[in-house]
């Protein structure tokens, strides 16, 4: 039966699905600069970020369930971090988290037509891996950006599973949260690999899961014993019942 459903999806898919998404891309990174100057980042980042990953989702079709909402405080900034397990990660979590936030992002993002320069005027920040002095600009951008409740989001691991299985966690996130003093806000997401597998245009229809936990102070940990947080960090994060 899956297997028919399949066959029958791949048109949609391919002739309907895939060009919409790409116009919309198109259409929701172009107002994004209006919307900015209008209405400030908070207000374009919900109209050309949330609504454009929620019509998005909403095409596939997929359903997002959202589990821990009452962990979050509104006026609480936090460092998020999840998993990553598909390109629909950004999608589900940008549409249905609820709350105001910013990527840390490769700076080849930059470079997709419409989303980059969306990206980048919303408030988004690009960092360059490759650079050893880019560490210290993307923490000076963020000190700016993160406050009265706006948070950043990290994906630790650095690039999206090629298994499931989680990936050994890079320091960076931490070092952030650390020099901005903000608690760490771990999220589980689940689904979005049998959406959308990694390296794959294997789309189809499904449900995605948003686990968000309690968040977890850093009064108990010093920079000295980081990869003691890391490790509760990615315990938590790993325990998806």
């Amino acid at each position: 039966m899956r297997k028919t459903l399949w066959l029958l999806y791949q048109p949609y898919k391919f002739l309907i699905l895939m060009p919409l998404a790409g116009l919309l891309t198109l259409i929701f990174g172009f107002f994004a600069l209006p919307f900015v100057f209008i209405f400030g980042p908070k207000t374009a980042s919900f109209l050309s970020g949330v609504l454009w990953a929620r019509l998005l989702c909403y095409l596939t079709p997929i359903t997002v369930k959202v589990q821990g909402r009452e962990n979050i405080h509104k006026k609480q900034s936090y460092v998020i971090i999840a998993n990553h397990l598909s390109l629909y990660d950004i999608f589900v979590l940008y549409g249905w988290i609820g709350i105001d936030f910013r990527w840390i992002m490769k700076k080849e993002l930059r470079n997709v037509p419409g989303l980059g320069i969306a990206c980048e005027k919303i408030g988004h920040i690009y960092v360059d891996r490759s650079s050893p002095t880019s560490a210290l600009e993307t923490i000076r951008q963020t000190k700016l950006k993160v406050r009265e409740g706006t948070s950043i989001i990290v994906f630790p691991e650095g690039t999206r599973s090629a298994n499931g299985e989680m990936g050994e966690f890079k320091k960076g996130a931490f070092k952030i949260a650390f020099d901005l003093n903000l608690p760490i806000l771990p999220i589980t997401l689940t689904g979005t690999d049998t959406i959308l597998p990694n390296h794959s245009l294997n789309l189809f229809p499904g449900r995605a899961n948003i686990k968000i936990h309690p968040p977890v102070p850093l009064e108990n940990y010093s920079w000295e014993n980081v990869t003691k947080l890391m490790e509760d960090v990615r315990l938590i994060i790993k325990d998806r019942s």
